[in-house]
């Protein structure tokens, strides 16, 4: 689980820069916030898996929701609002279960470019469960995340025993599009749970 110190550890990170397709752009100074508030529980479980994972990760991305504090590009003229992607600290809860802790505020709001201040805002925690070259992957976005809904990905026993190729798999929300396969399917359930101070 993310404690005070994990989040003071995540400031050691490596805050990486970012390009707008090719065209270089000012390295905003991205960090963390000094006071995060909005503190969440992630609980990833896992139902009838046809075997063990080699890892269990989990990873959050995070964006810039307001891209006119963001200048236009040089060469295409776009706007590419920055994003940065922070690992999840994940705890095996016993069974199938894991837990970790994020928070939906970790990135400080400031403004990079002059233009005024950059709100950041959570695109989703994501839960990625590995089988040698495969990753399960299970996200969680924005508005599910905050109003503490579960939402459950099913995935085919068959691609969890085809593992040769490099690939990420993420799953269906409906396991009747599995057709003929439906019963034999496992599921990740992901779901955020608003911790208060």
């Amino acid at each position: 689980m993310i404690s005070l110190r994990t989040t003071a550890a995540l400031a050691a990170l490596s805050l990486s820069a970012y390009s707008a397709y090719g065209a270089a752009m000012n390295k905003p100074d991205v960090k963390l916030n000094p006071q995060p508030r909005m503190r969440y529980e992630i609980t990833i479980k896992v139902d009838n898996a046809p075997g063990p994972f080699d890892r269990v990760e989990g990873v959050i991305d995070y964006r810039v929701s307001n891209e006119n504090c963001v200048p236009l590009t040089p060469v295409t003229g776009a706007t590419v609002a920055p994003e940065k992607r922070v690992p999840i600290v994940l705890t095996h809860s016993g069974g199938n279960v894991y837990k970790g802790e994020i928070y939906a505020d970790l990135l400080q709001d400031e403004d990079y470019y002059g233009k005024g201040v950059c709100h950041w805002s959570v695109v989703a925690a994501s839960a990625n469960l590995y089988v040698k070259q495969v990753d399960f992957s299970a996200p969680l976005f924005h508005d599910d995340l905050l109003k503490g809904k579960p939402v459950t990905r099913y995935y085919s026993n068959r691609s969890y025993a085809t593992t040769q190729m490099e690939r990420v798999d993420t799953g269906e929300t409906d396991r009747t599009q599995y057709q003929d396969e439906a019963d034999a399917t496992f599921s990740i359930t992901v779901q955020a749970e608003e911790k208060h101070p």
